[in-house]
């Protein structure tokens, strides 16, 4: 029989991600605060704004939380229609970034899984450089189609004194520079490089997520720990080598080890493989199983 003690170490929760080297990527901001959203009239920059831009306000009970597209990025539509009721956490201004950015595509586990973890992002390129700090932008939630409205119309001016009476002159605004709406865009994650990483457009590159960190917790292996989250099992050899089943409960895992949060002192000895789960019932689990179990 294979036996380990439980050992104390730091351990981390992470997800890796497939993405690629994308010029002027979008990403979506949203609202700090559940209220109403009221939108600037944003005019198109001449350059690359080196200052973050204010495009918005959610206003709440008289009071106004700022909107504002970081410093090097340009407004890229709005996302909900001006005075609309807007709660926390819902993408509210899409905005591009100027250069170039990393951005991994996520299926809706993925996306549950870091949501609340985006802290540390480390990036490598494949054949390439890294591995690197990559900053976030923004947030991983899927964005709809962004809008741009008109600028308003200029007031006619007045007529000289003594002048004849002329056709108005339709004046159409100029269409270089405009600022494009943003398309939409599925669940992604986009980050930013240092300054010193040199980027080649459409490279393949790895986002390895952590979404948890803990110091100096009690582990296992996973082999020696029946269960995946929350409650498990283990089986504690005793000094005459009789196993006793102990209920742990657990935490984080990187998939060679698991945090033991409670159940075990750290002085056991745990026997490798842990126990076997009891099978489970007929009905049980089975989404398609007649309630009441009869």
């Amino acid at each position: 029989m294979t036996t380990v003690q439980p050992t104390r170490q730091d351990l981390a929760n992470k997800v890796s991600l497939t993405g690629k080297v994308t010029i002027n990527p979008v990403f979506g901001l949203v609202a700090p605060v559940k209220g109403q959203v009221r939108y600037l009239d944003v005019k198109t920059p001449t350059s690359t704004p080196t200052k973050p831009t204010r495009v918005a306000s959610v206003w709440v009970s008289g009071k106004a939380t700022r909107i504002e597209v970081p410093a090097g990025a340009v407004f890229a539509g709005r996302l909900v229609d001006d005075r609309s009721n807007v709660t926390v956490g819902m993408p509210i201004v899409s905005a591009k970034m100027i250069g170039y950015g990393l951005v991994a595509d996520l299926d809706g586990a993925q996306a549950y899984q870091i949501a609340e973890g985006l802290a540390t992002v480390q990036a490598q390129i494949k054949n390439g450089p890294g591995p690197f700090p990559c900053k976030v932008l923004g947030t991983i939630a899927a964005l709809p189609a962004g809008t741009i409205p008109d600028p308003p119309a200029a007031p006619p001016a007045a007529p000289q004194p003594g002048a004849s009476a002329a056709p108005p002159i339709v004046v159409r605004p100029d269409e270089q520079g405009k600022t494009e709406p943003s398309e939409p865009t599925g669940l992604r994650v986009v980050c930013t490089a240092p300054a010193d990483v040199k980027l080649i457009n459409g490279a393949t590159a790895t986002l390895e997520v952590v979404t948890q960190r803990a110091a100096g917790v009690l582990t296992l292996p996973v082999e020696a720990v029946a269960g995946v989250q929350g409650k498990g099992k283990v089986d504690v050899v005793g000094p005459d080598g009789v196993r006793q089943t102990t209920e742990v409960v657990l935490g984080l895992s990187d998939g060679k080890v698991v945090e033991i949060k409670s159940g075990l002192t750290g002085t056991e000895t745990v026997a490798v493989p842990g126990p076997n789960l009891p099978a489970a019932k007929p009905g049980e689990g089975d989404p398609n199983a007649p309630m009441g179990g009869k």
